[in-house]
């Protein structure tokens, strides 16, 4: 039985301590009656404010529910959760046909995204040598920990089960890596039998034709709010989501302004603003589908592709960390970032 979980016919001392056994730290019950229909949701302050007004630990717990809670069915809006999640609640009722069918931790897991996921984590990592002579870049760990671990974590967050890792360079060690859950997900590998590109791996990957997949590498480090790149995806309607690095460039000479031989204006050392590829994509799955089988494709062949064709594709600021970890300066960066991080409970 759900710990958190209470027969109607319960009563206010077992109520209390049932919650007084509670170790995860969600200070919550849910109350459900013999047929697992929610008669209401019980903390320690709806039991205070119920004795206070007259019952008894021997009332039955229904005396004291809260009655007016929040709940969403399997297929509530994001936004439901999100504003369940931002009132402050940490137990969530999945009700379906009027019956209790889970609980959502949002502590745990903050969001259900509707999205399924790809990882790519074929390539041989040559910048990292020696470290990546025997080990998959994927595996190497930051501190304690292998690097695509942490984006299983962000999807399992995200509420994202539905997840494959296309892979090639020491294919058998991530095969083996995954063939126990990692974050409660069952992670399926696929083998690309050659090189496919940035993202003809997809093609080796079944999908719903009327969903949306997020294709990452499985070598970044981010904080990236995936909940807030698919509500953007979501409102625009995009056929292509782009997660985007701002990035700049600062020039140490006055640049000229010309019109032909004619010089326009001087500018003295000027910095340009741009957007980088972040190499985090949502991809709606009919584009996905439009990838040759077995031919090789980069990322951005397919997504110009997609604009030539005039498909809507848009960009997501990414406000946050952000590390690929292509060299060894770079590995060593992303160590220190995870421990402070990890130090004050960010990631």
């Amino acid at each position: 039985m759900n710990s958190h979980i209470i027969d109607s016919g319960s009563t206010i001392l077992q109520a209390l301590e049932q919650l007084n056994g509670l170790t995860d730290g969600v200070m919550t019950l849910v109350v459900t009656d013999s047929a697992g229909g929610v008669q209401g949701t019980l903390t320690d302050g709806d039991i205070r404010r119920a004795l206070l007004k007259g019952a008894t630990l021997d009332s039955h717990v229904g005396n004291a529910a809260h009655h007016n809670y929040s709940w969403i069915s399997p297929d509530s809006p994001v936004e439901k959760i999100k504003e369940a999640r931002l009132k402050g609640i940490h137990l969530l009722p999945v009700i379906e046909h009027g019956r209790l069918i889970k609980l959502l931790d949002l502590t745990k897991t903050e969001t259900l995204l509707p999205l399924s996921a790809i990882l790519m984590a074929g390539g041989k990592g040559e910048r990292l040598r020696p470290m990546t002579l025997t080990t998959p870049k994927p595996l190497l760990e930051i501190d304690g920990m292998p690097i695509i671990d942490y984006n299983v974590r962000n999807l399992a967050r995200a509420g994202i089960t539905d997840v494959t890792v296309t892979t090639r360079y020491l294919a058998p060690q991530i095969i083996e890596h995954f063939s126990r859950p990692v974050f409660g997900i069952n992670v399926k590998c696929v083998v690309e039998q050659e090189p496919l590109g940035t993202i003809g791996a997809a093609s080796l990957v079944s999908r719903d034709p009327d969903g949306d997949t997020l294709v990452m590498n499985s070598d970044l480090l981010t904080t990236l709010s995936l909940e807030e790149m698919f509500l953007l995806h979501k409102s625009e309607q995009a056929e292509v989501t782009i997660a985007a690095i701002p990035y700049s460039v600062s020039v140490p000479y006055a640049i000229l302004a010309t019109n032909g031989r004619q010089v326009m204006s001087l500018e003295e050392k000027p910095t340009y603003s741009y957007y980088a590829n972040g190499g985090i994509y949502i991809f709606s799955n009919r584009l996905l589908d439009s990838i040759a089988p077995s031919t090789p494709t980069d990322a951005p062949e397919l997504i110009e592709k997609a604009i030539a064709q005039g498909k809507k594709v848009v960009f997501f600021p990414i406000d946050g960390t952000w590390i690929d970890i292509g060299s060894p300066a770079d590995f060593r960066h992303a160590e220190e970032l995870m421990r402070h991080h990890r130090a004050m409970g960010r990631f």
